[in-house]
């Protein structure tokens, strides 16, 4: 029960009115140690999502499908939505600790959840300071192909010297720059910045072939018949790719249980799978 303070006495001394006022504030600030996140999310009134600064279909000058996504997560919650956005760093841990437990060494962050996390029990092993759930898409790799250069391609050996646009410094990259032993190095075209750049160049007839992301891939090209998407031919990656989902602190429990409510309120009503289509790619469940 608040007892208020006996200002009323006309004894009680300042030294006395200082001991109540400091005893006051540290039950407060104790109130508030234990309220849990999505009580101080809601008395703040605002849910904080951090998300990439550049990743189109999901971000990409302010709209995007993870901006959606955040918008319904907040409105889930009944409070305003608050946006982080911030540049990738070397590896998914240092983002992890930037964005979510610890805050960026720039002076902002951590945000109350982080999206675009990959749903990976190595990455959750690895980072016990956060909790990464609630999957929300299903990513893969794929090749695109002008269908009239090759109609069909079973093996990246069918690109014979088939010019391919792919991003030099991602997964797919990665993945073509070292196929069968660097057989098609001479002939990638490893400028584009991301899929949607190699995708466009595709699209303007300048490669035969584009490698990225399939939400990449598919937001610049599905739909378009001069075009099949397939996952990309590598046994070195599984086909049916991995799971995008979100992360919060690890103590963040009632956070993350709201959270994931909202997510499979968003799928079980069909509004995720619309806010894919309306960046033009086919939602995966994860």
């Amino acid at each position: 029960m608040h007892t208020p303070p006996p200002s009323s006495s006309p004894r009680m001394s300042r030294r006395a009115c200082l001991q109540w006022a400091a005893a006051a504030g540290v039950a407060a600030l104790a109130g508030t140690a234990r309220a849990g996140a999505l009580d101080r999310i809601r008395a703040r009134g605002t849910l904080s999502v951090a998300i990439y600064q550049d990743m189109p279909p999901f971000h990409a000058a302010g709209e995007g499908i993870d901006i959606e996504l955040a918008r319904a997560l907040a409105g889930a919650l009944d409070v305003k939505l608050s946006l982080l956005p911030f540049l990738a760093d070397e590896n998914m841990g240092d983002d992890l600790r930037h964005m979510v437990w610890r805050g960026h060494y720039l002076g902002f962050g951590p945000a109350d959840v982080l999206l675009h996390v990959p749903v990976d029990r190595p990455l959750m092993d690895e980072t016990p300071q956060a909790l990464i759930f609630a999957p929300y898409y299903r990513e893969r790799v794929v090749l695109a192909r002008r269908l009239d250069r090759l109609p069909q391609l079973d093996a990246l050996s069918a690109l014979g010297d088939a010019k391919v646009a792919v991003s030099g410094k991602t997964l797919a990259g990665w993945l073509m720059i070292g196929a069968d032993n660097g057989a098609y190095r001479d002939q990638l075209d490893t400028q584009p910045k991301d899929g949607t750049e190699a995708a466009r160049a595709l699209q303007r007839g300048e490669v035969a072939a584009a490698a990225g992301l399939a939400s990449e891939i598919e937001s610049v090209l599905r739909g378009d018949a001069r075009f099949a998407i397939a996952p990309l031919p590598s046994p070195r990656i599984q086909r049916n790719g991995w799971a995008v989902g979100m992360a919060v602190k690890k103590d963040a429990t009632d956070l993350a249980q709201a959270l994931q409510a909202g997510v499979n309120a968003l799928a079980q009503g069909g509004r995720l799978r619309t806010m894919f289509e309306a960046g033009n790619v086919a939602w995966q469940a994860p």
